[in-house]
């Protein structure tokens, strides 16, 4: 799971609507920034409610096919041309309409590699030794939304946003405890608090 600010308030949601309207009501009206939500399955339109940017990966491939097109004809280029020029039929040297689909596999193959790599470097996939859960039932039925906070203050108005937006559940983490692995949370009394 991805690495999350310590403090924060996490508010558990079932529905995917409410978890949406909590999202988007939560950045723009509250004003909280970084926020985060986890869910089983993908949620259209979660990454606007969380007003998240265009992500710089579909860039970074778009510039490795190039480079792979650029790439792939100067290598033919060079090996019919300077390195081993051969005159097969009276063809040119440089025949570059036979060479379209090796430069465009081989852009092709740059930009996948490139886009592989880059998702795994922005998401920070790493192998590591014990993955941290916040509940084990994200996996299964539940939604949550991380609002990392900084004071008292700031964690009362969001355990209160929260309960006002009717989650089920709101969990506050205080910290993480390194030589265990896990994250160390406290329950927030609610008023009404439904536990499934």
């Amino acid at each position: 799971m991805a690495r999350i600010s310590v403090p924060a308030v996490l508010g558990f949601y079932d529905d995917a609507h409410d978890l949406l309207d909590v999202t988007e009501r939560a950045r723009v009206d509250e004003k909280f920034a970084n926020l985060d939500a986890y869910t089983p399955y993908p949620v259209h339109g979660l990454e606007d409610a969380l007003g998240l940017k265009r992500s710089w990966v579909s860039t970074a491939a778009r510039f490795a096919l190039l480079g792979g097109w650029f790439l792939g004809f100067l290598f033919q280029s060079w090996t019919s041309a300077i390195d081993w020029p051969v005159n097969i039929g009276g063809k040119p040297f440089i025949a570059w309409p036979a060479w379209i689909p090796v430069t465009f596999e081989f852009g092709v193959l740059m930009a996948s590699f490139t886009n592989l790599l880059c998702m795994f470097y922005a998401c920070g996939l790493y192998p590591r030794p014990k993955t941290v859960v916040l509940s084990k039932r994200i996996t299964n039925d539940r939604m949550v939304l991380v609002i990392p906070v900084k004071g008292d203050e700031e964690e009362r108005r969001a355990v209160e946003f929260l309960g006002a937006n009717h989650a089920l559940k709101i969990k506050i983490i205080d910290g993480f405890d390194a030589q265990r692995q896990r994250l160390i949370f406290r329950a927030t009394p609610m008023t009404g608090e439904v536990t499934r």
